[in-house]
């Protein structure tokens, strides 16, 4: 609770108050040593959240198309306050509204087309993630929105059902844009996916819910770590912040009530840093039915526990039964190495479940969801590429460089990409494609890691290999991006670019941008 958050966060204050800094420690009287980066106790909220506010379900913006075919989304970036905590209202971010955006939804085939207006008093970038679309309209840190401009991008939706989302990209700054409130989901539905009768009618039964982690101050406003070794509430100067208060669709201490006896969730971890290990409070099975990218091949996965780093996400269908009450649980975690600066023994209750008496009964859900049998076969002879992703700030010992291409890669090829990391856990997403898990540490994937994905946990001792198919979308002079998703590791360096050519014009490439033009 936030009282909670508050008097952990004095009493570490407090002990570093009595001593000095160095090399990461703090040297308290008498000669001790505290560990600070490492030394926060595990947290929990199990039992103590009140469950007092109604969950909020973003805005549905699914526009019918112009005269010329297109969907036409008009979206404006805002500063904004937003009660979030009872008694307080806090300066926020927000999309159409102060915090927060509407849920985009299209079809695949679709043409859509955007008016983005930037009306906050900086520079930012609006990233589509998970899309596969032209690299001029992905969003990334080359597609600057200036303060006081708008940004028209357009493409068609070239990709299967799936739940993507979206958000700022700015070099150096996506952590604090982020973290202030620009994000919302952008589903994608297709005619295989509505074939399969599961659980769709938005905010009924189809559920979107973006969790995120945060840190208030005695006012009721947002902090924002920095990075320094006084960070907040357990947060490091190598991995960002790590808030005690967790949202729901930016709602504190929600609930929800269903109305039929299957619901469908759509889990965004929106976290900067945090992750999070999802499970029952009565460890009640639930069927996991599609990943980052979508369905999942062959039939769902019965699971009790499912674990998504920053920017994974999950759909699942939960049965209930009238007059059930559960709650949506974050459990412990094992996060390798990095478990004491991840967090990863906090738990957290996030959502209260609350089951009327009568439940209306949904269609059965399906044995078998699609008939892709997960990853592409590769051919013989594809090319590999390896990334270490090194400390927090560097990829095969490089910082991003906004000027330099670091791989070129030809127009719809099927390549291997290895990706380990020399220490510290990170998530590794690639911008523009779809991506399967091929291996870790050698050996096949669990089955809730068999389906389409664009972003990946990856830590010290695991490493992954993974297929990665690309699009027919080339230009030479825009670049997508690969990056950790720990957003203060992708500020601070842990990105690089590529683009995607024409085959057998990858060696002509100019490897230096002139990033001048940059807009």
């Amino acid at each position: 609770m936030p009282s909670t958050t508050r008097r952990q966060k004095y009493t570490r204050r407090a002990l570093i108050g009595a001593g000095t800094l160095v090399g990461g420690c703090a040297v308290v009287s008498g000669g001790g040593y505290l560990l600070f980066s490492n030394a926060t106790e595990p947290r929990s909220t199990v039992g103590e959240v009140e469950f007092d506010t109604q969950l909020a379900i973003p805005p549905l913006l699914d526009p019918e198309p112009d005269g010329d075919g297109r969907k036409v989304y008009d979206l404006t970036l805002e500063a904004g306050e937003a009660e979030i905590q009872a008694g307080a209202t806090t300066g926020t971010w927000g999309v159409n509204g102060p915090f927060l955006g509407p849920t985009l939804r299209a079809r695949r085939g679709d043409t859509v087309a955007f008016t983005i207006q930037n009306d906050l008093p900086e520079d930012t970038t609006l990233h589509w993630h998970g899309m596969h679309l032209p690299a001029a309209m992905d969003g990334g840190p080359h597609q600057t929105i200036r303060a006081g401009d708008a940004w028209h991008p357009e493409w068609e939706i070239a990709q299967p059902a799936s739940t993507l989302w979206y958000h700022p990209h700015p070099h150096g700054k996506t952590a604090e844009h982020v973290y202030k409130g620009i994000a919302g989901l952008f589903i994608i539905d297709d005619d295989e996916s509505d074939a399969l009768d599961l659980p769709h009618e938005y905010g009924v039964d189809d559920i979107p819910l973006i969790v995120q982690d945060k840190n208030f101050d005695d006012d009721g406003q947002l902090e924002f770590d920095t990075g320094g070794f006084f960070s907040d509430f357990g947060g490091s100067s190598n991995f960002g912040i790590f808030g005690g208060t967790i949202l729901a669709n930016g709602t504190e201490g929600a609930f929800f009530e269903p109305s039929r006896t299957l619901t469908r969730f759509r889990i965004l971890n929106g976290s900067n840093t945090r992750f999070y290990n999802f499970g029952f409070s009565d460890n009640r099975p639930f069927r996991l039915v599609a990943t980052d990218n979508g369905l999942v091949p062959g039939d769902p996965v019965e699971l009790t526990r499912i674990q998504l780093g920053p920017a994974e996400r999950a759909e699942i269908v939960v049965a209930f039964e009238p007059e059930d009450d559960v709650v949506l649980r974050s459990y412990e975690q094992d996060l390798g190495g990095g478990e004491a600066q991840l967090h990863a023994r906090d738990e957290f209750d996030i959502l209260n479940i609350r089951v009327p008496g009568d439940l209306e009964d949904s269609p059965t859900l399906p044995d078998v969801l699609t008939s892709q049998v997960g990853a592409p076969d590769v051919p013989d002879g594809a090319s590999e590429r390896d990334f270490v992703l090194m400390g927090h700030n560097r990829i095969n010992d490089q910082k991003m460089d906004m000027a330099r291409i670091d791989e070129v890669v030809p127009a719809n090829a099927l390549e291997i990409w290895n990706i380990s990391s020399n220490s510290n856990p990170h998530t590794f997403h690639i911008h523009g494609c779809t991506f399967h898990v091929l291996e870790i540490e050698g050996d096949a994937p669990p089955p809730e890691l068999r389906g389409p994905k664009d972003t990946v946990f990856v830590n010290d001792g695991h490493a992954v290999r993974l297929a990665v198919q690309f699009r027919d979308y080339v230009d030479a002079e825009l670049p997508y991006m690969y990056h950790c998703h720990l957003l203060r590791h992708e500020d601070n360096g842990m990105m690089g670019q590529f683009v995607v050519v024409e085959p057998g014009t990858e060696s002509s490439v100019d490897r230096n941008l002139d990033t001048s033009h940059s807009h």
